[in-house]
C-alpha cells in the first residue's frame, strides 16, 4: 500500500478522472452561473453584461423575500426535527431485538420513493374535499385549508410540507445515526451498566458524544437538502397560493424556465450556493470534534 502511495503515476490515474468529472460537471457550470448572474440573458440572444443589476433587483423582489423566509424556515425546521426524530428512532431501534429490520425498512422506505409521486399523493390527502378533510367532514368537523391557507408569518401549507418532508427523510438521518451507534464498543455500555447508569444516561453521556461527528454530517446533508428543496413543494402547491409557499428553488425554476430570465435565475442560484456554503461551514464549526477511537 505504501509503495502504491509513493507512485505518482498511480496517484494521477486515480485522481484525474474524478478531477475532470468535478471540473466539467460542477466547477465550470458554477462559474458559468456566476457569469450569467451578471448578465441579461434569455438563452435566445447572447448574454449582455449588466453588472450587479440582477442582485439589486433581487433586493426589491417581494417574492424573493418570501422564498428566502420560507427556505430559512424549512432549513431550521428540517434540521431540528430530523435531528430529534432521527436520534430518537435510532436509539429505540438500536435497543430492540425483534422487528428491528422491519421497522428500519418501513421508516427508511419513503426516502427511496419518488418525491414527485409522494407530492401528488399528499396533495390529494390534504385536498379540501378529499383525504383528511373528508374524514373530518364525516364527523361534522370542518377541515382547514391545508395547502391553501395564506394567514400567518409562516403559513399552514409550509408547516404541512415540513411535516411531509420530515416523514419522507427522517429515515436517512436515522440510518446514519444507527450506523455510527453500531460502531461504538459494547464494553463502554457494559461498564456504564456495572456503574449503575440507566439507558437514558448511557445514551446521553456515551452515545451522544461519540456520534457527534455523524450528527454534523447528517445536519449538513439536511441543511443543503432543505435549502435546495424543490420537488415536493412544486408538486404539492407549485409555490402557491399567491407565492406563499415559494422557496428559493421554486422561485429559481419559475424565473428561469417559465419567464426565461436565465440571468436573474442564475443570481438566485448563486445566492443559494452561498447559503449552502455558509450553513455547511457553520455546522462543521459547531460540530467540530477531535477524532478518537471508541
Amino acid at each position: 500500500m505504501n509503495k502504491l502511495l509513493q507512485d505518482k503515476k498511480a496517484i494521477c490515474i486515480f485522481i484525474v478522472p474524478g478531477l475532470l468529472l468535478f471540473t466539467f460537471v460542477l466547477f465550470i457550470p458554477i462559474c458559468q452561473s456566476i457569469y450569467y448572474s451578471l448578465c441579461n440573458y434569455d438563452a435566445l440572444t447572447p448574454p449582455k453584461f449588466i453588472g450587479f443589476t440582477n442582485y439589486k433587483n433581487l433586493l426589491r423582489d417581494d417574492t424573493m423575500k418570501i422564498a428566502l423566509k420560507n427556505s430559512m424556515f424549512f432549513l431550521i425546521f428540517s434540521c431540528v426535527t430530523q435531528l430529534i426524530m432521527g436520534l430518537l428512532l435510532a436509539g429505540l431501534l438500536t435497543n430492540i431485538k425483534k422487528g428491528r429490520n422491519f421497522f428500519k425498512n418501513v421508516i427508511y422506505l419513503p426516502c427511496v420513493l419518488s418525491s414527485a409521486a409522494l407530492g401528488l399523493l399528499w396533495m390529494f390527502i390534504f385536498s379540501p374535499k378529499l383525504g383528511i378533510n373528508q374524514l373530518l367532514q364525516a364527523r361534522g368537523i370542518p377541515g382547514p385549508l391545508w395547502l391553501m391557507d395564506t394567514k400567518g408569518f409562516i403559513t399552514l401549507p409550509m408547516w404541512v410540507i415540513g411535516f411531509v418532508a420530515l416523514w419522507q427523510y427522517v429515515g436517512q438521518s436515522m440510518m446514519l445515526y444507527m450506523a455510527q451507534i453500531s460502531g461504538i464498543s459494547k464494553t463502554l455500555y457494559e461498564a456504564s451498566e456495572i456503574d449503575g447508569c440507566s439507558k437514558a444516561k448511557s445514551f446521553r453521556y456515551i452515545t451522544l458524544p461519540l456520534i457527534k461527528p455523524m450528527v454534523g454530517t447528517a445536519m449538513s446533508l439536511n441543511a443543503i437538502g432543505s435549502l435546495k428543496f424543490f420537488d415536493l413543494i412544486f408538486n404539492m402547491t407549485e409555490g402557491g397560493p399567491n407565492h406563499t409557499t415559494e422557496v428559493l428553488a421554486t422561485h429559481l425554476y419559475t424565473q428561469g424556465f417559465k419567464y426565461f430570465k436565465y440571468g436573474y435565475a442564475s443570481a438566485i442560484g448563486v445566492i443559494l450556493l452561498v447559503l449552502c456554503l455558509i450553513m455547511t461551514g457553520l455546522i462543521n464549526t459547531v460540530f467540530k470534534t477531535d477524532q478518537y477511537e471508541n
